[in-house]
């Protein structure tokens, strides 16, 4: 299962491609949900008038009462009640909470027994930047109204120093708090700020920052007003705060349970490459570490962050930091519990606040996941109308607000008419034959056909014009690829209204060419390793069978026979990739 597999930095004999092409699984799947519901929202709050601004939240209190709590950036919460936002806040705290950027009013939580002792959470940075857990209490006899002189103090953590102008580095702060299904109170937190995890905060233990925590903060009412789970998975571990639960994330904005399964899923917003979703199963106690900033989603990133002998969790789902068919900023969402769209239930929604792609995942049945892409799905308008966080309502309908201030109402009433039967490939002559059908289609504007050498960046290389015949059709394609060494192909399946799902991946060899260089010996024992080729060679990367670069070396367009010093790279498998002029060649390496 993809969640299952985890990379860890030891020696390892696993063919590389095979364990890299079971880490992508989830971008595709084999297996696909009949009717892929088509996500809308519907304004129900905000607007020029609303009352609403800098929305980043918004959740319900569990007592019955059916009211939605909207939790504003700027250092308030409004309350959205019987269709309409009350005038005054439910609490103010624009004197205590510093909003700028990344700072401010962050998340609202409510006790699981708040219709009992009205206890509520909040986390936020305040005037000194400092991230700050409180605790609050609702005003006697006014249920629409929190007591602003009840706030006790459960965490304040400062934030690094800044080497720069600034005093601290102001990003990176979080952060989601939310009961889970245990009672216990979860706090994301990030890495602290500045580009790169400059302290290393996400892989050291004894940094909060970086971390998910897991507090128990019933019948606390002593300092620090909050005890240690006695099965928090580090708590034997001296060289980790007792507090976390999770390690490894760069800046979990949103987050959430599923309340059915009550499974957890992380939205992680990336550096430079990758933006990621994490997923921890229910029931799952164990030390999990997600790999920041050794990996940004599922690529190595920084070598020297890496903790020697740690096992790192991939995400479930990463994409690129591009405009197209990615973005730069990852929401995490919720999966669909409610009751009046039934072709959204059990999917995963996640938005990314750029770009406003939408997409939506599902268990395959096998362990993985199927992951279809509503390109700017969201149907949102308007400057700052990017989502910033969902939430649901009592009765487990889902709802989303913007940093505009506006909310929305999620909603699925239609389904991509098209279901893929099946996907493959095979090589005929010098070419590869692409072969696709369906069960049925309807209102599908194109296949396109996609290509890769490396599984994560597709370009298109053809479309074919469907026949939307209800009983479904058979497709082919012809494609030779240009590169040798492994090459990936997927469908990608575009709709009238520009909604798109994807294939699975089918990924086939191109010997083509290859025979041209030679690499030996390929178990390596005397620290030198040989290569001969008629192309000019331009980079030599030697990367470890979890992903992790050991060695670069520019060629400056060499041709002929060279020796390159293997001395320095430690005993184990390595997978060598070579680029050249007019090829790209991969080898398997075994160094004793």
């Amino acid at each position: 299962m993809i969640h299952n597999y985890t990379r860890k930095l030891c020696k390892s004999n696993r063919n590389y491609f095979l364990a890299f092409a079971s880490m992508l699984s989830f971008l595709v799947s084999q297996a696909q949900p009949a009717g892929v519901p088509v996500v809308s929202f519907t304004q129900v709050a905000g607007g020029p008038s609303g009352g609403l601004e800098t929305a980043v939240d918004i959740v319900n209190a569990g007592d019955m009462s059916n009211r939605l709590f909207v939790v504003q950036n700027a250092g308030f919460i409004k309350i959205f009640s019987g269709g309409a936002m009350l005038p005054t806040p439910f609490l103010d705290l624009r004197d205590t909470v510093l909003s700028n950027g990344e700072q401010g009013l962050l998340s609202l939580a409510f006790h699981p027994d708040y219709e009992t002792n009205g206890y509520f959470f909040v986390w936020y940075t305040d005037k000194e930047g400092d991230c700050t857990l409180a605790r609050y209490q609702v005003s006697a006899g006014n249920p629409n109204l929190g007591n602003q002189t009840s706030e006790v103090i459960l965490l304040e953590i400062p934030k690094p120093l800044d080497p720069g102008p600034a005093p601290y580095y102001a990003n990176h702060n979080g952060g989601k708090i939310l009961f889970g299904p245990d009672g216990y109170l979860y706090v994301s937190i990030g890495d602290g700020g500045g580009a790169d995890d400059p302290n290393n905060n996400a892989q050291n233990g004894n940094s909060l920052f970086g971390k998910m925590l897991r507090l128990n903060v019933t019948n606390q009412a002593s300092p620090p007003y909050y005890a240690i789970p006695p099965d928090n998975p580090y708590v034997s571990d001296p060289n980790v705060r007792d507090e976390v639960w999770i390690m490894g994330l760069r800046n979990p904005w949103r987050w959430s349970f599923d309340r059915l399964t009550n499974d957890m899923w992380i939205g992680d917003v990336g550096q430079s490459q990758r933006e990621e979703i994490d997923f921890r199963a229910a029931g799952s106690t164990g030390p999990i570490n997600y790999g920041w900033s050794c990996f940004e989603g599922t690529l190595a990133y920084e070598a020297g962050a890496c903790l020697p002998g740690e096992t790192y969790t991939p995400p479930i789902f990463n994409y690129d930091r591009s405009d197209a068919n990615g973005g730069r900023s990852v929401t995490g969402g919720m999966v669909y519990r409610g009751s009046t769209y039934p072709l959204l239930a059990g999917w995963y929604v996640m938005t990314d606040y750029i770009t406003r792609n939408l997409w939506r995942i599902y268990p395959n049945g096998g362990g993985g996941w199927t992951v279809h892409l509503q390109p700017g799905g969201t149907g949102l308008t308007g400057t700052n109308n990017g989502i910033t966080g969902f939430g649901e309502a009592e009765n487990g309908e889902m709802y989303a607000v913007t940093w505009a201030g506006n909310v929305y109402q999620v909603a699925a009433v239609t389904a991509i008419p098209v279901k893929l039967k099946l996907f493959n490939g095979e090589w005929k002559d010098n070419s590869v034959l692409l072969q696709w059908n369906t069960d049925a289609e309807e209102n599908v504007n194109r296949f396109e056909i996609q290509y890769s050498n490396s599984a994560t960046n597709f370009v298109t290389v053809g479309t074919v014009s469907p026949t939307n015949n209800p009983n479904g059709a058979s497709y082919t394609f012809n494609h030779t690829p240009t590169l040798p060494g492994l090459v990936y192909y997927r469908l990608a399946i575009v709709d009238n209204d520009g909604s798109v799902e994807y294939s699975r991946i089918v990924n086939l060899t191109n010997t083509n060419g290859i025979d041209k260089v030679k690499v030996y010996p390929t178990i390596v024992e005397n620290g030198f390793i040989t290569i001969e080729t008629p192309d000019r060679m331009q980079s030599l990367v030697l990367t470890s069978m979890v992903g992790q670069s050991v060695l670069q070396k520019k060629m400056a367009n060499e041709t002929g026979r060279f020796n390159i010093d293997l001395h320095t790279v430690q005993p184990g498998t390595y997978i060598m990739q070579l680029t050249g002029a007019e090829s790209v060649i991969t080898r398997q390496i075994i160094i004793r």
